[in-house]
């Protein structure tokens, strides 16, 4: 299928689902980027991944409830974040302990509760993989509103996230609520994750919370920078992948991560300041000087 063609399936009213796909696709890998900039630059990705299984049973309750999926998500992933933040003062155990009895076993009661819905297998499916025909108008709103409001949040809060993510020692000395702003950052990543399991699917959502943000890293040392460049990485991986997986018939989410990590390698490889390429030729010409 040609570009060409992709718009007109857009155009089409009798295809809506697909637009509607393809703007909260868009609209996710945005906020992702912008969150999970602050996720790669504190070297969070195992509780961005602990966060999508902490979802689940809000999602699976929204679901047998007729409710919004978002809503119940969010929730869920609130509610978790603020028992391991607890139980975490507990300094008879690690950090990364606790997240993973609460987080893993929030997963479990969502498999169960979405165990009682009918047609189990189908939706199971759906929340791990996403569903690229099951997004109804309200979410794509709720995923607009959810999206903005967490973006102007983290635009608020950038030099606080900043300090705590760089030097949590200086940010207690200087006055800053650091259990707080870790707590606000953990709804944050909620939030996000939650906007974009629909489309991607719970397992992979993880993916776009931070392969453009690493792609962004590998290209610039600029806090600034990397900001702006991991929505668009997001943004570029969610249209190609929208397109591809409509061409040829494949798995959206699995498609949008594999556009993703694709883009990642390229950066990884011809970066020019920390790519693969330019380590090479570095090493090579300091070879060259040696012999010389």
């Amino acid at each position: 299928m040609s570009p060409v063609d992709f718009v007109a399936d857009l155009l089409n009213p009798d295809l809506a689902f697909l637009g509607k796909a393809l703007l909260v696709a868009l609209m996710s890998s945005v906020v992702c980027g912008v969150i999970g900039t602050h996720v790669v630059l504190r070297g969070m990705a195992f509780i961005g991944e602990a966060v999508a299984h902490a979802v689940f049973p809000g999602l699976a309750v929204a679901f047998l409830l007729q409710g919004s999926l978002v809503l119940g998500g969010a929730v869920a992933g609130v509610v978790t974040a603020v028992l391991v933040a607890v139980f975490s003062q507990n300094r008879r155990l690690k950090e990364d302990s606790v997240i993973g009895i609460f987080f893993v076993a929030a997963f479990a009661l969502g498999i169960v509760i979405i165990s009682r819905a009918p047609g189990y297998a189908g939706s199971l499916q759906d929340f791990l993989f996403g569903s690229i025909t099951g997004i109804p108008d309200r979410d794509v709103v709720t995923v607009a509103v959810a999206g903005a409001l967490l973006v102007a949040g983290v635009l608020l809060l950038h030099k606080e996230l900043v300090t705590v993510s760089l030097d949590r020692e200086m940010a207690r000395a200087s006055g800053l609520p650091v259990f707080v702003l870790d707590l606000v950052l953990y709804v944050m990543v909620t939030i996000a994750i939650v906007v974009s399991v629909q489309t991607i699917g719970n397992i992979l959502v993880l993916a776009l919370l931070i392969t453009p943000a690493a792609t962004a890293r590998m290209l610039t040392d600029r806090l600034g920078v990397m900001m702006a460049l991991a929505p668009c990485f997001g943004a570029l991986a969610a249209l190609v992948g929208v397109y591809l997986s409509w061409s040829l018939d494949l798995p959206t989410g699995g498609t949008i991560v594999l556009v993703a990590t694709a883009v990642f390698l390229l950066a990884w490889f011809f970066a020019p300041r920390h790519g693969l390429a330019r380590a090479l030729q570095h090493r090579a010409g300091r070879r060259a000087e040696v012999l010389a």
